[in-house]
């Protein structure tokens, strides 16, 4: 999750009616767009709009299908012009930081804004038309639902939601924790995370948690306007609330996605209380068990990380078996002089071995491998197709570990997603549902076994037996199966806030109700209504929609699954890598050139035969932890 495909997060940022600003401690993205106004900076070119009478003309004349077919062909037109204009403008904002490429990226996202902000309400219009094809049709529907943050159509009211998006993601951006006096060292978040990370001292890492968490409580008057002002403009272009719209993009009905939503969870909800369990009897013999009691919810300032999302900074405190020979990839990385050129080469072998094309030669001239010596860039990895006609990069500062072998694969499962997908128009040019990108990065990720390490030269043989299996394992799950319902209780909140289910006065009872019943996790210290802790995470009032992460963390699982089916793996799912298998590259292609032209439902199918999401795949591929883990749990009093 901390590698994302600028092009995932680009149009989300970029559809949004309201644009945000960039932060500091956003885990998901690389970039954030600049905070930016409704209409074009002084100086821009004014897209060339939808246009306006066409409301007057709706009053003459009822709209026709052919209508909505060229709006629907000149929108795309025009969009793809402004984006590679956009992406062109974050590109160099990225690699050569200073205060004009800032500018200048500011600018040419307010052009953006100004058009999108017309484009979305024109096409709620076209939303009865009879007789439209499906392709029009879906263009039309992508449009209309995605803005994460839609502005009401009243100039003030627009103008104060742009303000006040702007400041929530400032006030993120800014947090620092000074000391309980507020004299001493400040912490921005990177910091107060490393003493969340490296420290096992009980009160150390209760100061830092209790630290970071007062930066939100500013913000809850703000989000409290936020969510009136968004719902209005949802409202506007019909729909119930904000959670309806980001409920609605799932090609089902809001309140059937989430029943999807909770169906999964129910599926892989055994396996996490298993890790649950086992987690906290290690915890308890850490901290003691009066600091950790037994059939309790684990204090959330104990695993790891600021919001206990993912637990694998304490899995030396977890590790089923010590003195287990580890795989040593970055030793052999050196001893063999791997440089970034070699490293990317390496993944690029991954994907020509399935039958894939190899990537184009401006790849290797336009991406940023290394960081420069000369200039302040943006180290995050991201993936990129600049002009949205297969300009594939990377931007990465890669060193010779096994850490940055394993991004680099997962940044180019994005890449290639974009080069099997870049002739459609650019309403398509995106994932069959928001949580299909990340799931292809992380599916290839799962074929970088110690058996593909052999065939590739970076292991000399194979581990055997099972308790390094189980401790690969254990590394993996406290990642990414300690994550799932963290993914899924971030929009449960937002989506029960959105309904007015949850009131404002309820806030941070409901906010941590759900932390408890969804991730057995317990505020550490007594929390009342005057803090705004949701808020103390960045998607929260940068406003991003966060069930992607819970979808693509279910979804590569089963990606993996159908692919190893496809090559003919015979044996357990986690042994399996389709490496040098030109059949799965057939499936996996596939499902790449759909983008988000057809419903996901078929793209999934495409890939995997089946039409609907399934965590089964995941539970397969743990099978030998979860059976080590229940005969570890036995006699343990279990659940919270």
């Amino acid at each position: 999750m901390n590698h994302t495909p600028f092009r995932s997060f680009f149009l989300r940022a970029a559809l949004m009616a309201v644009p945000l600003a960039a932060s500091a401690g956003c885990t998901s993205s690389a970039h954030g767009l600049t905070a930016a106004a409704s209409e074009p900076a002084p100086g821009a070119t004014p897209a060339t709009v939808p246009p306006q009478s066409a409301t007057t003309q709706a009053d003459e004349a009822p709209l026709t299908a052919e209508d909505a077919r060229q709006f629907a062909t000149r929108v795309n037109d025009e969009l793809k012009r402004l984006w590679v204009k956009q992406a062109t403008a974050e590109w160099i904002k990225a690699t050569y930081i200073t205060d004009d490429t800032e500018r200048n990226a500011a600018s040419v996202n307010e052009e953006v804004m100004a058009y999108l902000s017309q484009a979305i309400q024109q096409a709620a219009r076209f939303k009865d038309v009879k007789g439209l094809d499906a392709e029009s049709a879906r263009v039309l529907r992508l449009l209309r639902l995605s803005s994460t943050l839609p502005a009401p159509n009243e100039p003030a009211q627009r103008a104060e939601l742009a303000s006040i998006a702007a400041k929530l993601e400032g006030l993120y951006g800014k947090g620092k924790y000074c000391g309980k006096d507020g004299k001493g060292a400040c912490k921005d978040l990177g910091e107060l995370s490393d003493v969340m990370a490296d420290s096992r001292d009980y009160n150390t890492l209760l100061e830092a948690w209790v630290g970071w968490h007062a930066i939100s409580q500013p913000m809850r008057p703000l989000y409290e306007r936020l969510v009136t002002l968004s719902n209005a403009g949802a409202r506007e272009i019909g729909f119930q609330d904000l959670g309806a719209l980001w409920r609605s993009n799932y090609d089902m009905p809001p309140e059937a996605f989430e029943q999807e939503a909770q169906r999964l969870w129910g599926q892989v909800k055994p396996l996490y209380d298993d890790l649950h369990c086992y987690v906290r009897a290690r915890l308890a013999k850490q901290y003691g068990e009066d600091k950790v009691p037994a059939g309790k919810a684990i204090p959330a300032h104990l695993l790891g990380n600021m919001w206990a999302q993912e637990w694998n900074n304490i899995y030396g405190l977890v590790e089923p078996y010590k003195g287990q020979p580890s795989l040593d990839v970055d030793a052999e990385l050196k001893k063999q002089k791997y440089d970034a050129i070699r490293m990317v080469k390496l993944g690029e072998g991954f994907f020509t071995s399935l039958g894939l094309k190899p990537l184009p030669e401006t790849f290797w001239q336009n991406s940023q491998f290394t960081k420069p010596r000369d200039r302040e860039v943006v180290c995050h990895a991201s993936a990129w197709d600049v002009t949205y006609n297969n300009d594939l990069r990377i931007k990465m500062c890669i060193k010779p570990t096994e850490e940055d072998l394993v991004t680099i694969h997962h940044e180019l499962g994005h890449d290639y997603y974009y080069t099997y997908y870049y002739k459609l128009p650019v309403l398509f040019q995106q994932g069959a549902n928001d949580g299909f990108h990340e799931a292809i990065g992380d599916a290839i990720t799962l074929s970088i076994t110690p058996g593909y390490l052999k065939q590739v030269g970076l292991l000399k043989d194979v581990p055997q037996g099972d308790k390094g299996l189980i401790n690969l394992q254990m590394k993996d799950a406290m990642e990414k199966v300690a994550f799932l319902p963290f993914g899924l209780l971030v929009d449960q909140w937002r989506w029960e806030v959105f309904s007015g289910r949850v009131k404002p006065t309820d806030y941070n009872a409901s906010w941590w109700a759900l932390r408890e019943k969804y991730q057995g996790v317990r505020a550490p210290v007594e929390r009342s209504e005057k803090d705004f802790d949701a808020g103390a995470k960045y998607h929260v009032p940068a406003n991003v929609p966060y069930t992607r992460y819970f979808l693509a963390r279910i979804l590569q699982f089963q990606f993996h699954r159908a692919l190893c089916q496809a090559a003919g793996h015979q044996g357990p799912l986690h042994e399996c890598s389709i490496y040098g298998n030109k059949e799965a590259g057939k499936r996996l292609q596939a499902m790449l050139e759909l983008g988000a032209s057809k419903p996901w439902p078929e793209a999934l199918a495409a890939l995997t035969g089946q039409q609907e999401m399934d965590a089964s795949a995941m539970l397969e591929y743990f099978t030998p932890l979860r059976r080590w883990l229940q005969e570890q749990n036995k006699g343990q009093q279990c659940g919270w």
